[in-house]
């Protein structure tokens, strides 16, 4: 029943516009037309009624489309009418259908000169009044609600970051701006076919008139007084048949657009706020005034009045009442949705937050994420979220902001995973200037230290602002500086960030593009447990985990030889090889790369396959000389920010990563294995040169 149901719903549209396009181009009899013309009215009336109770604009977001549908409705149906009163016209006023006989003989008084100026006078209505000003403010308020779009969503991002909605909240809030921005938009557009009838009924109207009196005087013989009091009567109450349904479209139309959103419905949001006596009492004054006036209407006017007066009375204290009633019924909601409090119980939500990232500050930066203040620090961090989650691969986490008393005034903590991560100070009120090694004047300020990069730097006034970037410091206002140190953490930490439930939105976009490749590489050969320290791994390691089906390939064929994390690791980076070093040169640059010395390679690999643990320990000393001995070849590459990475046999790369990671820990190490086949090689320094290592 179900089915057929909903199959019933499907064809309901598509046979309702079939049958508009019928209603046009195929003749049908007076009776049919009788129906189709008081459907046509009931329709009006809905959409009105429709328009009139919904409480905000958005409870009527298929009206563009209704309003379409209906004018496709009306206008086929002058389309039938004007065929019957130009073919049968001559029979009498009946051969049209009884309804276009009663508007043309009741609504007239078969008059038709005064039915053309009552047609005249709608149309004025119609058209000038209503279709124009609900036209404009449709104009405006499709402008408006697009124009207000970017501040919404970005709103929305903030109270996300900022604890204020859930991912589900914030989800629907999207979903309704969009949908809002969409019914403005088409409202704009619709407005144009209400317009666009009322100028078509008058093209009919004068098209019926006419075609009456030719076909009447030369076709039928009629009289030239005859046919035009014939087929004009008929074309007067057939534009008035069809102009009535229009007017009371035009009407919901104006009603939708004008409406502001509320609790109420329209008659509920009008009566409310009419409802003071300090606006009934003055009409009831001045009524009683005019009723007094020697030659008015004493009766009429003492009665509206007496009318007003008693309204008056009647609303006198009603907002106190309404106030202690309302105030009643939220305490008693309140007090029912809130249990008995328990002294001995602990709820979960005292002992966690639940989020992964948090960035606490002290009281004197609340302003950087207050919402009345722009909340500029939210807006940085919701935009560093997105280009790290693109970056990553992943969508990263929301942060937590909180201020926290225990803190310095201007202070700062990131924190990830319940460890604190960074922190220092910032100076809200000033602006930072870092010395980027080109500056050539000097500026007034507090010196400070940048804390992502570690660059000297000045606190100083935002009147020194201009004077500092001429001297060829970078200023950055505290925002940045905090926004920037977070966006360095959060990618330092990055592998922290990806859990289980990450890893299994990974395989679940996979599966869409990939099923059979998805289904190849988890659960089996490798569970989520395994597959999730891989990509930890890498990211560990700043390899990006955006391409995810090529390393689901790759590990698909290396779950065949091992299922051990670390084996599984080593055994696909080469096949990674050219995502990993296209963050350290272009297409056509060489790839610059320090290397060690044959002997030194040599003993470190004998080590680590004696090395039955496989923790790959170097010697504390030899450790320490080539930290100094790679240290000092890094400089002049690190002055001329050219990137390079370390390239070593496989077997130690492991250990000569964790070795790196003390003194160089954004250099990547590579195994010989990585580097892809027929990308040039630029060997910027050897190490373990006897100079190199010497004691």
């Amino acid at each position: 029943m179900n089915k057929f149901a909903r199959n019933g719903k499907m064809a309901a549209l598509p046979g309702a516009i079939l049958l508009v396009v019928l209603l046009m181009v195929v003749p049908i009899p007076a009776f049919m037309l009788d129906v189709f013309f008081v459907l046509n009215i009931v329709i009006s009336l809905a959409v009105l009624m429709v328009a009139l109770n919904a409480e905000k604009p958005l409870d009527f977001s298929s009206f563009p489309t209704v309003l379409l549908f209906a004018t496709l409705l009306r206008l086929a149906l002058n389309v039938a009418s004007t065929r019957v009163v130009l073919v049968h016209g001559h029979e009498g006023e009946a051969a049209a259908g009884h309804v276009i006989e009663a508007f043309g003989n009741f609504l007239i008084g078969g008059d038709y000169v005064v039915g053309i100026f009552v047609f005249a006078i709608l149309m004025i209505i119609n058209l000038i009044v209503i279709t124009k000003g609900a036209g404009r403010v449709s104009e405006v308020s499709a402008r408006f609600t697009l124009d207000a779009l970017p501040g919404k969503q970005m709103a929305i991002d903030a109270d996300l970051n900022a604890g204020l909605m859930t991912p589900a909240e914030a989800k629907a809030r999207r979903v309704e701006v969009s949908t809002e921005a969409d019914f403005y938009g088409s409202m704009d557009g619709s407005s144009k076919f209400v317009k666009g009838d009322a100028v078509a009924a008058l093209l009919i109207l004068a098209i019926n008139v006419v075609g009456g009196l030719i076909l009447g005087t030369v076709s039928h013989k009629l009289s030239l007084g005859e046919a035009a009091k014939t087929y004009t009567l008929l074309a007067i109450g057939d534009a008035l048949v069809a102009q009535i349904p229009a007017l009371m479209l035009s009407i919901a139309a104006a009603a939708i657009v004008t409406r502001v959103s509320s609790s109420l419905d329209l008659a509920g949001q009008i009566g409310s706020q009419f409802a003071s006596t300090r606006t009934w009492a003055p009409v009831a004054a001045i009524m009683g005034i005019l009723a007094m006036l020697p030659g008015m209407p004493h009766i009429v006017l003492g009665t509206f009045a007496a009318g007003a007066g008693f309204i008056a009375w009647k609303l006198k204290g009603a907002p106190a009442k309404a106030a202690a009633a309302a105030a009643e019924t939220k305490a008693q909601e309140e007090a029912a949705a809130q249990p008995a409090h328990d002294e001995s119980r602990i709820d979960w939500d005292e002992v966690s937050d639940h989020m992964q990232v948090g960035l606490q500050i002290g009281y004197g930066l609340v302003p950087l994420v207050d919402e009345r203040a722009g909340a500029p620090l939210m807006k940085r961090i919701t935009g560093i979220r997105r280009q790290l989650s693109k970056d990553l691969g992943f969508v990263v986490p929301q942060v937590r902001v909180r201020d926290d008393i225990n803190l310095a005034p201007y202070a700062y903590r990131v924190i990830v995973g319940g460890v604190v991560v960074g922190e220092d100070q910032v100076s809200p009120d000033e602006m930072m200037a870092l010395d980027t090694g080109q500056v050539v004047g000097s500026v007034e300020g507090v010196p400070a230290r940048d804390p992502t990069f570690g660059l000297e730097a000045l606190w100083i006034s935002r009147a020194d602002q201009d004077a500092a970037t001429a001297a060829g410091y970078m200023v950055v206002d505290s925002g940045t500086v905090i926004a920037t140190h977070l966006n360095h953490l959060l990618g330092q930490h990055a592998a922290e960030l990806l859990g289980p439930d990450e890893t299994q939105k990974l395989l679940d976009q996979l599966k869409e593009s990939s099923a059979a490749l998805a289904g190849a590489l988890c659960p089996q050969p490798l569970t989520l447990t395994t597959l999730t320290q891989v990509l930890r791994a890498l990211l560990a390691e700043n390899i990006s985990i955006k391409e995810f089906r090529r390393i689901a390939a790759a590990l698909a064929v290396a779950a065949q030889r091992t299922v051990d994390a670390e084996e599984l690791v080593e055994l696909i980076r080469p096949e990674l090889g050219s995502l990993i070093i296209q963050k350290l040169c272009g297409v056509h640059e060489p790839l610059r790369v320090m290397t060690l010395e044959g002997g030194l390679e040599q003993i470190l690999g004998n080590a680590a396959r004696s090395d039955p643990s496989h923790r790959h320990v170097i010697e504390p000393n030899l450790a320490r000389r080539i930290i100094d001995a790679m240290t000092t070849a890094a400089q002049p590459q690190m002055e001329r920010a050219q990137p390079f990475a370390l390239v070593v046999q496989p077997a130690i790369r492991q250990s000569m990563r964790k070795l790196m990671k003390t003194c160089l820990p954004d250099t990547p190490v590579l195994s010989f294995f990585e580097v892809p086949d027929g990308k040039p090689v630029e060997v910027v320094a050897v190490i373990g040169a006897p100079e190199a290592l010497a004691a």
